[in-house]
């Protein structure tokens, strides 16, 4: 921490990170009247959010209320807080549950973002409501690239390939500027009025993660590689606190060896999940996130998700299984025998784990697993399988941050003008891995990133 005041020019709001969470924050500080600067460390804009579906969960929004979905902020609120078993912040979680419909219908509305409530993304995995949105045939990519065409469009000074190396603050905790490096490692000096964190997590940082959550060491990093926990460690350089370090969105079906994710939707249709023996291990309907660790524990660290043409077909709008097809990714048999054969597994251990199934989907009973089937039956001819294996997305842990989305100290006093939002931020997934809910991620980045740029604009506008 330093005081010198020497800074090569000064901007009123500086934000660091162009994932969702700058970007968004960009254009809400722009709406709000402030000149704004984004810092991007890579040379083109990527991050977490490129890697993702790119879809949003929400509550409230006009694509439901079209839709004819009853949902409301309070029901959003209770499903975080029952999938987190309580063990959330309930100020954010409040936050995030009010202001997610608002976020989405602003972006839509006054950005143009073409994003509709996915009505075939069924409620699960602790949503009680159809409340995915998403861009139809899209996915996190084309959901960055479309943020950063409207941040020029409104203005916004980008810097691509600046890395924020310090933070220049006085020794009240209030940051007057920051110290970003170069590719070529030239160093350069930016004032600010307020400064927001949008960073990223820590999943790259893999001594963090074996020291906030050793039991996913051994899971495969699907992320982007700047997610190394800078925004944490430049944020406790100025006294701020962290909570939820432990939390993650581990993921139980990222296909091995081709690393693209198996949808959810292919589970909520009827899929099933087999050991590399062919064995049932898991209810994979009850926990998106939590499946990661059975997986991991099976012996090879693999596993099976089992499907068929119908199934595909129902989830053919989803950009991953689009690009599965076109990959020929999944073996396929007209029979189990020769699924099996084509799997390398035992053909007498997958029937018995399908003829399970089948018998729990008949009698309307759980099954060995517990799963309890409903009205989705379990695949039938013709068979698809593909190879997955557990893998660790993103964190949901880093800086504590109020309502204004202000980085916090640990006795809850703000940073006169430090915000953070997205995966520099602790999120509303609680403590572990298990309390995540779908399209959480990318909600919290977008609804925190609104409302860290418009508290940043209205510091950076006042001084």
């Amino acid at each position: 921490m330093t005081t010198d005041l020497d800074f090569d020019f000064t901007v009123p709001v500086v934000i660091a990170g162009g994932g969702a969470c700058g970007a968004v924050a960009a254009l809400a500080a722009r709406d709000a009247g402030a000149e704004v600067l984004l810092l991007e460390q890579d040379l083109s804009p990527r991050g977490t959010t490129s890697m993702s579906q790119g879809l949003i969960c929400a509550a409230g929004t006009k694509a439901q209320a079209d839709a004819g979905v009853e949902d409301t902020a309070d029901i959003f609120f209770a499903d975080i807080i029952a999938k987190t078993k309580g063990q959330t912040d309930h100020a954010l979680a409040r936050l995030i549950a009010d202001q997610a419909g608002p976020c989405i219908d602003w972006l839509t509305e006054r950005h143009d973002l073409p994003y509709a409530l996915d009505v075939r993304f069924r409620p699960a995995y602790g949503h009680t409501r159809l409340r995915v949105h998403g861009w139809l045939g899209h996915g996190g990519g084309d959901l960055l690239q479309a943020l950063h065409a409207r941040i020029d469009a409104a203005g916004v000074d980008v810097v691509l390939g600046a890395k924020v190396a310090e933070l220049i603050a006085d020794d009240a905790g209030r940051v007057l500027g920051v110290e970003i490096e170069r590719p070529g490692g030239a160093r350069e000096r930016i004032g600010c009025q307020a400064l927001i964190l949008a960073m990223g997590g820590f999943a790259a940082n893999h001594e963090m993660v074996a020291g906030h959550m050793p039991e996913a060491s051994s899971a495969w990093y699907n992320g982007h590689e700047g997610a190394s926990g800078d925004a944490m460690t430049l944020g406790q350089r100025l006294g701020a606190a962290v909570a939820d370090m432990g939390s993650y969105q581990g993921y139980g079906m990222l296909t091995d060896p081709q690393g693209i994710s198996v949808p959810p939707g292919v589970i909520v249709e009827g899929g099933l999940m087999v050991n590399l023996q062919g064995q049932r291990f898991v209810n994979e309907a009850e926990d998106i996130a939590g499946v990661v660790h059975p997986v991991l524990a099976q012996p090879g660290g693999g596993a099976w998700v089992v499907f068929d043409a119908a199934i595909e077909a129902r989830c053919a709008y989803i950009p991953e299984t689009q690009q599965l097809m076109a990959l020929n990714a999944a073996k396929t048999g007209d029979t189990l025998d020769a699924l099996a054969l084509a799997m390398g597994v035992e053909a007498s251990a997958l029937t018995a784990a399908m003829d399970d199934a089948r018998k729990a989907f008949a009698s309307g009973q759980a099954d060995a697993t517990g799963r309890v089937w409903g009205t989705d039956a379990p695949p039938s001819a013709p068979y698809r399988a593909l190879k997955v294996r557990g893998a660790i997305y993103h964190t949901q842990g880093g800086l504590q941050i109020d309502s204004q989305a202000r980085v916090t100290r640990p006795d809850g006093s703000a940073l006169p003008n430090l915000y953070a939002g997205g995966g520099s931020a602790r999120g509303v997934s609680g403590p572990s891995f298990w309390g995540y809910l779908p399209a959480m991620g990318l909600c919290a980045a977008t609804t925190l990133g609104r409302v860290a740029g418009a508290a940043a604009a209205r510091k950076g506008i006042s001084g």
